[in-house]
């Protein structure tokens, strides 16, 4: 099996790099990235592209699977630029795959393609997805849904599979979550121990370590399923559960001084992701996983408060891989590529 996989140098894309190079039914990966890694791995032979502009056929043609991971965040401000690579770009990625005649596309769908939901319950599958309006991320997300709606229907004989994560952390991918939301001036020591935790109603998540989601993606391309898969690890994070687990207080913050803080922070520069991703957090729903469980066989190996550690060990150290979005300022290399 041939699989091509877009976005392969990143937090999840090392991971389905890693979980495919294993797997025996795949005979070779074919990573696409804009930057390229300068290691070789098992398997795998990697293609600079650009999805929002370059060539594609010459690439797809011949794979049996796309998994379609490539997404940019930044530049937070540049919403032109992002709807170009992350909606046009999955456009042109399934358009070369249906002119390539590839079988199966797999896409990294998010919770935040979710239309909000009360916090006193989880959804499934069938939740909407119409995005959370203040998110600039969620409604770029909600609307490839839509346009993977549209090419099932025009497309029955392709399969389509859409992994919808929460969070997604691991510790060799620190460096790269920083230099996404953190600003340059946040000393390393503020991750060793956070002096509290926002104590807020509805700011209660999810996440899910970025090792299982690249298994959730060897299954889903391995297993003969379709359609939509939450994917997230237990359990689901309150400000007493997150407290606990990074050994901090909890400090009871009103919603408005949450969004205050957010702003002014992007705004003074002290956050480089904007406030739109706690409006995110505040009213994502929190997800039912057992379809995952049931048809992909799937259930995460680590905790989601053994992640949400690892994440914040990683980021006091500047962890990270030698992989452009990854690759740490002056901080610790992992000694293997994916890890």
């Amino acid at each position: 099996m041939r699989v091509v996989v877009t976005g392969a140098t990143g937090n999840v894309g090392t991971s389905v790099i890693d979980a495919l190079g294993v797997e025996d039914a795949v005979d070779e990966i074919v990573g696409v990235a804009r930057r390229l890694p300068r290691q070789t791995i098992h398997k795998a032979e990697f293609v600079k592209a650009d999805v929002s502009r370059d060539e594609l056929d010459p690439i797809l043609r011949g794979a049996d699977v796309v998994v379609h991971l490539a997404w940019i965040i930044q530049p937070a401000r540049n919403r032109k630029l992002r709807w170009k690579t992350n909606v046009e770009g999955t456009r042109r990625v399934l358009e070369s795959a249906a002119r390539t005649g590839v079988g199966s596309f797999i896409f990294a769908s998010s919770v935040g393609a979710y239309s909000a939901a009360p916090k006193n319950r989880i959804v499934d599958e069938r939740w909407p997805t119409g995005g959370i309006r203040e998110s600039e991320y969620s409604c770029e997300k909600s609307a490839v849904e839509r346009i993977l709606d549209r090419f099932e229907a025009e497309r029955p004989s392709v399969r389509v599979v859409r992994l919808r994560p929460a969070l997604i952390f691991k510790r060799a991918a620190a460096a790269g979550i920083r230099k996404l939301f953190v600003g340059p001036f946040a000393p390393n020591f503020l991750f060793r121990h956070l002096p509290f935790v926002p104590d807020s109603r509805r700011f209660i998540f999810q996440c899910v370590h970025s090792h299982d989601v690249g298994d959730a993606y060897r299954r889903a391309i391995v297993s003969d399923v379709r359609g939509a898969f939450n994917i997230a690890a237990g359990p689901v994070l309150d400000p007493k559960t997150v407290a606990e687990a990074l050994d901090s207080r909890r400090l009871r913050v009103p919603e408005f001084l949450l969004r205050a803080g957010a702003a002014s922070g992007f705004a003074l520069g002290a956050f480089r992701a904007g406030p739109e991703w706690l409006e995110l957090a505040l009213k994502a729903p929190l997800m039912d996983c057992s379809r995952a469980e049931h048809e992909l066989g799937w259930t995460p190996r680590v905790s989601s408060v053994d992640t949400l550690r690892e994440l914040m060990r990683g980021l006091a150290d500047d962890n990270g891989l030698p992989t452009p979005p990854l690759v740490p300022r002056h901080g610790r290399m992992q000694s293997r590529l994916l890890a």
